[in-house]
């Protein structure tokens, strides 16, 4: 694969990711969407895609998801839309990509992985703007939104962990979603007397799901083999900038000066940890091979 079609094809997977925010953000803020009727109509949407990407591509490979991992993957979904009904979009995709981080770092202090002192630093910092950003006051983002979000980001981070090597990933995310449809759809029928759908909130749903989730989810698996470590981690920490900037633009939402700081002190913390990790498994591979 050319460098020039990696880097479109990264290119292209941030912005689906970070337009997964903007949509949920303007259907629950500008249209009568509800928050249950995005997420199913989001999954549905999104697995009827990858369904369809992986008929294309006529992949018959191993995988093809687990209960487990739909479960992880409907928290997620059902988290994401909850929390965007009071959040903006930058703080919600912020506060989703600190925890999905965090989680996956925290789960591999608890399988042994040891934290140099860098990697530490980097840890505290990024928890430190986490704390900052939620602390009360006039610009602080409403708690409610901003704990659905954290929890949407450990169920993100638990999907991404239980999705690692297990057959082709475009395959596996498919079958993931299409279990986790029958469970969003349970949890429409029980928030029935909230439902509320309008044609504007319903299609805001539906290119969540077919465009920004599966088409977008396609495209990153298909630039991720030719990315390092580094490269993969690196980019994603573009998400949340763009998120922030299509809110500006899209929704003129404003940028306070708490979530200014508090960026700069969970992406940089974040970055020092996943940076230094990888060099630190470079370094030990290298020794290996002598």
């Amino acid at each position: 694969m050319s460098y020039l079609r990696v880097i479109s094809l990264t290119s292209l997977a941030m912005i689906a990711f970070a337009g997964n925010s903007l949509l949920c953000r303007v259907a629950l803020k500008h249209t009568a969407i509800d928050p249950a009727s995005f997420t199913a109509i989001r999954l549905i949407s999104g697995a009827l895609m990858l369904w369809l990407v992986v008929r294309i591509k006529h992949r018959a490979p191993h995988g093809n998801g687990n209960w487990w991992s739909a479960f992880a993957l409907f928290f997620y979904a059902a988290g994401f839309s909850f929390a965007y009904v009071s959040l903006p979009a930058a703080t919600g995709a912020l506060l989703l990509f600190g925890a999905v981080q965090v989680t996956m770092v925290g789960h591999g202090i608890w399988s042994g992985e040891r934290l140099l002192r860098l990697q530490f630093a980097g840890l505290v910092l990024a928890f430190g703007g986490l704390v900052g950003l939620l602390l009360p006051g006039l610009s602080a983002p409403p708690l409610a939104g901003s704990l659905l979000m954290l929890g949407a980001g450990v169920a993100w981070g638990v999907y991404s962990l239980r999705g690692k090597q297990v057959g082709d990933p475009t395959r596996v995310t498919a079958g993931n979603f299409l279990r986790a449809v029958p469970i969003a759809i349970l949890l429409s029928l029980l928030m029935s007397s909230h439902a509320s759908l309008d044609a504007a909130g319903f299609w805001y749903a539906v290119v969540s799901g077919a465009l920004a989730s599966g088409v977008g989810y396609a495209i990153w698996y298909t630039a991720l083999p030719a990315l390092r470590y580094t490269s993969a981690a690196s980019v994603q920490l573009s998400v949340p900038v763009i998120a922030a900037l299509g809110g500006i633009v899209f929704l003129g939402e404003p940028i306070s000066v708490r979530l200014v700081l508090a960026s700069i002190a969970i992406l940089g913390g974040i970055a020092l940890v996943i940076f230094k990790k990888q060099g630190v498994g470079e370094t030990r591979q290298a020794v290996e091979k002598r």
